[in-house]
């Protein structure tokens, strides 16, 4: 069945109610200061004036939404091969997306839309912070549909053949070639983002310690009469619980933030493209061109290898570090064969390490010096001469040498620069090991750098730029970088991929 989008088009009629409630959502957050005064006044406000205030409200709701609907079309206009969408209820916009600088396409279904059975179409170009095109509410094959027509444009082709390519049910209905299990991904969940887990339980502890100092502090509790109640050897035992607590905790976290949105993911083949499908709650299904790849990253732990699983990342073009951290793709619980069956489809080969760089043992003093000494230095000249109480924790110092002293090795001893005629690849993680790959085609700029007591040592630093984010690799060997700066520079000048 062919589907035609050179004639405007309005979205489901259905998806009123997803315009409804995202404008309620919007309502609210405007008028919050007026429902917390309803919230703690309700006993003294006249039910009658209440209750028809809320109805005014909701009508009011209700209408904008009808107009949103209204308003609210998109087209393809393919004289101009430009994607073209009209909004507004009072200010009316137009945007026009360029088909060639489109980057992304994404469908997504949040549970409301998921209820109404509708899905929502996010287009994303290079260049900006926000997505510059949004359809909140189409049925699943006209999303399907209006995405492939979005990312199969190319300027070779003609205005007639584009009008007219049909968008058959075999593009819709390809099967997928890798599915995640429901183990790998509690393997993934039990085996990565500890520190992110960790990070979050201290934050709630600290916050409870904190509260509870003040709770005391404030009223008539009696510090010296709870401390002798206490017995010390119950206190151990609580520390003991904590702890485990804590474990549990983090196990339990990891599961579920890695079940619930990555629950049911599957990878599927589609016009020598990957289309990513995934989610519990909020489904979504995001389509990965191959030459728009700018860095993909292999990252792996010590766990991850024995139960044979990894993580990819996978990063095209964006505007900015904070925006490149939300469009990373990721795919937890791959396999070594399902990592380079992907690998092949982006690269058409299996990227391979090549001449090795290793960073300078200076490199492994000044980490020590910033990690180490500086705040054990900051600590015990705070507790001499400001806070002598911290002395009570001096016992930890050892403890704290020791783990961060394997952290910053481990780390020293994983980074690497390799580099071959079609790849570069950045090693890098104390547990967590990265490896970054990307082709010297798709380098935006280069930059390098040496300190002048460096000249003499011959080392120096070196940070490629590219449209998905930065590879910065430091104190390297200068002579070797400078040589694969101008290979790549000339790569740079004559390569014609087309990845924007």
């Amino acid at each position: 069945m062919e589907t035609n989008f050179s004639a405007p088009q309005r979205q489901s009629p259905i998806g009123v109610l997803v315009m409804f409630f995202d404008t309620l959502q919007q309502w609210a957050r405007g008028l919050w200061p007026v429902l917390v005064v309803w919230i703690f006044k309700f006993d003294e406000i006249n039910k009658g004036y209440l209750f028809l205030g809320t109805i005014t409200v909701l009508l009011a709701i209700g209408l904008v939404a009808y107009l949103k609907y209204l308003n609210f079309t998109f087209y393809l206009d393919n004289e101009n091969e430009e994607f073209i969408i009209n909004e507004g209820v009072f200010n009316k916009t137009k945007t026009a997306i360029q088909l060639n600088k489109i980057q992304q396409v994404n469908i997504n279904q949040s549970l409301i839309q998921r209820l109404i059975g509708v899905y929502e179409l996010d287009v994303d170009t290079a260049g900006s912070t926000k997505k510059e095109g949004k359809i909140k509410a189409v049925s699943h094959q006209l999303a399907l549909a209006l995405k492939t027509h979005l990312l199969d444009n190319e300027k070779s082709k003609t205005v007639s053949e584009e009008e007219n390519k049909p968008i058959t049910d075999s593009i819709i209905d390809n099967q997928p070639f890798i599915k995640i299990s429901f183990l790998s991904l509690l393997k993934v969940g039990v085996t990565s983002n500890y520190i992110k887990s960790i990070g979050l339980i201290l934050a709630f502890f600290v916050t409870m310690y904190e509260n509870g100092k003040n709770f005391m502090r404030n009223s008539d509790f009696d510090e010296k009469k709870f401390d002798a109640y206490i017995d010390k050897s119950l206190a151990v035992q609580s520390i003991v619980i904590i702890v485990v607590l804590m474990l549990c905790a983090i196990l339990v976290i990891n599961l579920i933030r890695v079940i619930v949105k990555y629950f049911n993911f599957k990878i599927t083949r589609q016009s020598g493209s990957l289309l990513l499908s995934y989610g519990l709650l909020n489904a979504k299904s995001t389509i990965i061109k191959p030459e728009k790849v700018q860095i993909t990253t292999v990252t792996r732990n010590y766990f991850q290898k024995k139960m044979n699983i990894l993580e990819l990342k996978i990063k095209q073009a964006t505007s900015g570090e904070k925006e490149e951290r939300k469009s990373a793709l990721e795919i937890p619980g791959c396999n070594e064969q399902e990592r380079d069956e992907i690998l092949k489809l982006l690269f058409h080969k299996i990227p391979e390490k090549g001449v090795m760089l290793k960073p300078n043992f200076r490199k492994l003093v000044f980490s020590i010096f910033l990690s180490i000494v500086v705040p054990l230095t900051g600590f015990f000249a705070l507790a001499n001469y400001a806070v002598p109480e911290l002395l009570e924790f001096a016992y930890l110092t050892p403890i704290y040498i020791i783990f961060v002293g394997l952290v910053v090795y481990f780390g020293f001893r994983n980074n690497r620069l390799f580099v071959n005629d079609n790849f570069i690849i950045k090693q890098s993680g104390a547990w967590d090991i990265d490896n970054e790959i990307l082709e010297p085609g798709k380098i935006q700029a280069i930059t390098t750098s040496q300190l002048f007591w460096h000249k003499k040592a011959n080392i120096g630093s070196i940070t490629i730029h590219t449209a998905g984010g930065n590879v910065a690799f430091k104190l390297g060997d200068y002579a070797k970088i400078k040589q694969y700066v101008n290979l790549w520079l000339y790569e740079i000048e004559t390569s014609d991929s087309n990845w924007m």
